[in-house]
């Protein structure tokens, strides 16, 4: 007898454009019974001190595994809506794609899009959950599959995943392991949602954050804030902005990088110093007195100098404060 014929793969347009979008990408193109017809990410853009274009992370993961490559300055390009309701998508994965999705786009797939976010929703809704989740001392995050709507991550939710997030959790290490829970979610979910066996839930009224977009002064260490409170910061926004102060001289101000770091509480004699104040005793580090407790500085950056300890860095460059 011959064989049954076996179904038709999902067709899936995925939009993405950087590194996270590369690694769920590769997971869905290795997943049985899905065939990615095209990727869209957003247009090179010039990177660098000599601002030479470069393609984003996605683009370089679909020339490798040979898949179409869309780049429209413009989600809502007539051309570009055009060209994906030629290529006939089941269904559209949006994963950190950088821009707001018509309603056209939205209703164009019958099976929906579906957008992999890096945080447990209706928490963290916005462009930088993963940061956010840090510097706002959240013990734990994960990764929600959201079919999309018009809203800002406000649509209804398919499946979710956690993690917790420990000390020793940076922007980078938990980026990482978010987009590998991301991968084996997606490709673990889809085949029941495609089926039309999972029915997206609403999201809870309750619980509510927005993640605003990083800007390079959220790096900058307020001393008046806690020790604590920094601590978080410097591991949120580590690799970008990175942590920063100013050392302050008769002549000029610098910036000082501040690559590690581990909070203290301010011991009796260092309760009462002024947010800034270098404390003095100790060679092998930098212990700067915040609003509460202290902040030790393990790992520094002089500008236009190299990454050093703290108490390298100390016994050449006298300090007694930080702006």
């Amino acid at each position: 007898m011959p064989e049954p014929l076996s179904a038709p793969a999902a067709r899936i347009v995925f939009l993405g454009t950087p590194e996270i979008a590369r690694t769920i990408l590769g997971a869905l193109v290795s997943t049985s019974g899905l065939q990615v017809v095209a990727v869209g990410a957003q247009p090179d853009r010039a990177l660098g001190r000599g601002l030479q274009l470069a393609a984003p992370p996605v683009k370089q993961e679909a020339i490798r595994l040979g898949i179409p490559v869309l780049q429209p300055e413009s989600a809502r390009d007539p051309g570009f809506l055009d060209t994906l309701r030629q290529l006939k998508p089941d269904l559209i994965v949006v994963v950190a794609y950088g821009q707001i999705l018509p309603q056209s786009l939205l209703d164009l797939p019958p099976r929906g899009c579906i957008n992999v976010h890096t945080s447990l929703l209706p928490r963290w809704r916005g462009a930088a959950p993963i940061q956010w989740a840090i510097a706002s001392g959240d013990t734990e995050t994960g990764v929600t599959l959201m079919r999309m709507d018009a809203g800002l991550d406000t649509g209804p939710m398919i499946a979710a995943v956690r993690t917790p997030i420990t000390g020793s959790d940076t922007g980078a290490t938990l980026h990482d392991r978010l987009a590998v829970l991301g991968a084996q979610l997606l490709v673990a979910t889809l085949p029941e949602y495609l089926a039309g066996r999972l029915t997206p839930r609403v999201q809870p009224a309750e619980g509510v954050t927005i993640a605003r977009k990083i800007r390079r002064e959220d790096g900058r260490l307020d001393w008046k804030q806690s020790a604590e409170t920094l601590w978080r910061r410097l591991r949120a926004f580590t690799p970008w902005p990175g942590a920063f102060a100013f050392l302050p001289s008769a002549s000029d101000t610098r910036l000082l990088k501040v690559h590690a770091a581990l909070p203290e509480t301010a011991p009796p004699d260092a309760a009462q110093a002024t947010p800034g104040t270098v404390l003095p005793g100790d060679r092998s580090s930098l212990r700067v007195a915040c609003g509460s407790g202290v902040l030790r500085l393990l790992e520094v950056q002089s500008e236009g100098g190299r990454r050093m300890d703290a108490g390298a860095f100390l016994a050449g460059h006298p300090v007694t404060r930080l702006e």
